[in-house]
């Protein structure tokens, strides 16, 4: 920790007193910023622990900023640090608010809520990529059932390739019959791809505490261009997440196949996430 403030006091030029973390996303923390006199200063640090990542959030949150209705944090600064363990920290704008994630007061404010939310979202979702399907730093005319074919592809290699230990026999013919039948569980897709946030879940997203009122959506995902179906995805861990993913199909349907492959999704995202909290480990 103190090896942190003394990077962000070099990178700010003022004092940092005292580091609060907000919350903790692995691989990410966000922390709070105090100054010299204790008191709160209007900018948040977020550490990534893999080198990076943090240009790619910045990137994503440039182009979700100029393009939405819904806002986003702004970026002020990023700090690239050698010392071990080497990390990356974004510096935001510290944005007032709680996570959606706690209850609406009524009835009429959570429809509200979901109804700014979905706004939010098809602002995104009508913006076509014109072709275009991939991550912030490495788009590609495709496809996207061949786009995601190899990313699968790269997913599966990288795990048969660490082979890690609690990977049980069972797991891996689940994944190599998902893989297997990708072109089957793709077969007839046509929608176009848009711009996603990636990471839509109601712990990703800022409202008043007061007003229920939406703020902003933060901790965006890697992938700038999808289709639609894919930013909603994890609308499935709460009753509440349940409500806003149905609120969002009333107003805009998806394909049929999204009733499955919503858990294709899932799944590689899993294995996604565990690739990348394996590799710092291995040096």
């Amino acid at each position: 920790m103190e090896q942190l403030k003394s990077e962000l006091t070099l990178a700010l030029g003022e004092t940092i007193s005292r580091l609060e973390m907000i919350s903790e996303h692995p691989p990410t923390r966000l922390y709070a910023l105090y100054n010299r006199d204790g008191l709160p200063m209007p900018v948040v640090a977020k550490y990534f622990r893999h080198q990076g990542r943090a240009a790619m959030e910045a990137r994503k949150l440039a182009l979700l900023g100029q393009a939405g209705l819904v806002a986003v944090p702004a970026v002020y600064g990023l700090v690239l640090s050698q010392q071990p363990p080497v990390h990356e920290m974004l510096l935001m704008a510290r944005l007032n608010g709680v996570t959606a994630e706690a209850p609406a007061r009524d009835a009429q404010r959570w429809q509200q809520f979901c109804e700014q939310v979905v706004e939010g979202l098809l602002a995104w979702h009508r913006l076509d990529s014109h072709g275009l399907v991939g991550t912030v730093d490495s788009t590609q005319q495709n496809r996207w059932p061949a786009w995601y074919a190899q990313r699968v592809e790269v997913l599966w290699a990288t795990l048969s390739y660490l082979r890690p230990p609690t990977f049980t026999l069972d797991d891996r013919q689940v994944l190599f019959r998902c893989r297997a039948r990708l072109a089957h569980l793709f077969r007839g897709f046509d929608d176009p791809c848009v711009m996603v946030h990636g990471n839509v879940r109601l712990q990703s997203m800022l409202k008043n505490s007061r007003s229920d009122q939406l703020i902003a959506m933060t901790q965006p995902g890697t992938i700038l261009w999808a289709p639609r179906e894919y930013d909603l995805i994890h609308l499935d861990a709460s009753p509440a997440e349940t409500a806003l993913l149905h609120h969002y199909l009333q107003r805009a349907p998806v394909s049929e196949g999204f009733i499955w492959r919503r858990w294709v999704y899932q799944l590689w995202d899993c294995i996604d996430h565990a690739r990348a909290q394996l590799l710092p480990w291995l040096g």
